[in-house]
């Protein structure tokens, strides 16, 4: 297999070159009209990102792909317009704030953050319909698409709704990027990133000594060297799985001294399991951008398959450009992760290795809730840190469904959660999200991991 293949030029990309390859997972619009009228009137529209934080993000990835930081994604399944309020998206950045402060406490390195919001307002799903009591209708495919509610008014396929998400995406951004500005993320005040409702929790009273410890640090360095610069504010990225095409069409612009095309909607896309189909259309899309991008990798996937993707996606073996998500479940890791670690290694491609521990860990309950049980989801993340050791590749980061929200819509964790915990405070439309208590345990097994992984 050739390792370089040419760059991707003007002759043979376009961003709309992926219509002529099959598209999966994409809605079916019953007015192409007025479908065309939405995406031209988004491409009017200002970006979400800009070019120079997309290049930033893939700088800090290289550094990430040479150990020397950590990458923390995490976010909603799915977001909601109806979620779109100060006190949901300020708990989510606590959340993630959090864990980033335990990491790289514990990691004694840099932590990237990257939040799953502003524009993962799209889901793939298993089937085109559902049918209820005899009646047959679209399925559910996120706020970007249609509505929940099991109704024919609901389920059509309504092209505003891609405005909408727009709309939404630039709120939870503008709101987000103005508390980091104003100070939220500054070290100095932790206190701030505190949720009320896990004032009890099992785990508080450690993250508190830890914190103290860090401030007490903080306040020493600065009594010796004065004020110190990056306290203040951090780094903060975002991503979606770039899922509806013709949005990300829509958004996918050329800048002033920087060659190429970027997808100006977010700054990290990625391409799911279900549509990662070498000759399909979100790799057709994909190659041609110039954002870092990630690729969801299942238990069926091979070397193989694997390879032919990589040469696609980074045929220059560009630094940054290449993360891999695996997902494999706790129960198939073991025999489907080691063969691809191997083959890329042998390869001599550079790639990111993340692990995502929640999406082949989805089971259901016999009283009808999706769920995932959190000693499966720390199974699989320690058996991934173990499996990278033993094939002296490096676990570079963790992909995480989670909230800030008190839900009960993962089993297990410090608190012990029950399935008769389900129904207590069961929110997410589409998958089962970790809560503060159980993201914030799964960032301490992190650091213990690590720690013994480097020891090793």
């Amino acid at each position: 297999m050739s390792k370089l293949k040419q760059n991707v030029t003007a002759a043979d990309w376009a961003p709309s070159s992926w219509q002529r390859h099959e598209a999966l997972q994409q809605p079916q619009y019953d007015d192409a009209a007025e479908l065309a009228a939405a995406t031209a009137e988004l491409a009017r529209l200002p970006p979400l990102v800009t070019s120079w934080e997309v290049l930033a993000l893939k700088q800090a990835l290289d550094e990430a792909q040479e150990g020397k930081r950590f990458l923390l994604q995490g976010g909603d399944c799915a977001e909601s317009f109806a979620d779109c309020s100060s006190p949901i998206i300020s708990n989510r950045l606590k959340v993630l704030l959090q864990m980033s402060l335990v990491l790289v406490h514990g990691l004694k390195q840099p932590v990237l953050r990257v939040g799953r919001f502003a524009g993962q307002y799209a889901k793939p799903r298993s089937t085109d319909s559902e049918t209820r009591d005899g009646v047959t209708l679209p399925s559910f495919r996120g706020d970007v698409v249609n509505g929940p509610e099991f109704t024919a008014a609901a389920r059509r396929a309504d092209p505003q709704r891609l405005i909408r998400a727009h709309a939404h995406s630039a709120l939870t951004m503008n709101f987000v990027r103005a508390l980091i500005d104003g100070g939220f993320a500054d070290l100095h005040h932790p206190e701030y990133w505190d949720l009320a409702w896990v004032e009890h929790s099992p785990l508080a009273a450690e993250y508190r000594r830890m914190v103290a410890g860090i401030g007490d640090s903080l306040r020493f360095m600065e009594t010796l060297a004065g004020p110190i610069a990056g306290f203040t504010k951090v780094d903060f990225f975002t991503s979606h799985e770039a899922l509806l095409l013709h949005y990300e069409q829509a958004f996918t612009r050329q800048v002033p001294r920087h060659p190429g095309w970027f997808n100006l909607s977010t700054h990290f896309p990625w391409i799911g399991m279900r549509t990662a189909a070498l000759d399909g259309a979100h790799v057709e899309y994909f190659r041609g951008i110039r954002n870092p991008i990630a690729v969801k990798v299942g238990p069926s996937v091979t070397p193989e398959r694997l390879l032919p993707l990589i040469d696609a996606l980074n045929p220059q073996d560009e630094p940054g450009r290449l993360t891999l998500i695996h997902r494999m479940g706790h129960a198939q890791i073991a025999q489907a992760l080691p063969p691809l670690l191997q083959a890329v290694r042998r390869e001599g491609r550079r790639v990111l290795w993340v692990a995502d521990p929640m999406h082949g860990n989805t089971e259901g309950t016999a009283s009808g809730y999706k769920t995932r049980r959190f000693a499966n989801i720390r199974s699989e993340l320690e058996q991934a840190f173990d499996i990278h050791a033993a094939a002296g590749t490096r676990l570079g980061g963790v992909h995480l469904e989670l909230t800030g929200e008190d839900v009960t819509e993962c089993v297990g964790g410090a608190r012990g959660l029950t399935e008769a915990d389900l129904a207590r405070a069961y929110k997410s439309m589409v998958d089962p999200r970790l809560n503060y208590e159980q993201s914030l345990e799964l960032a301490m097994l992190i650091v213990r991991k690590s720690a013994g992984a480097a020891a090793a």
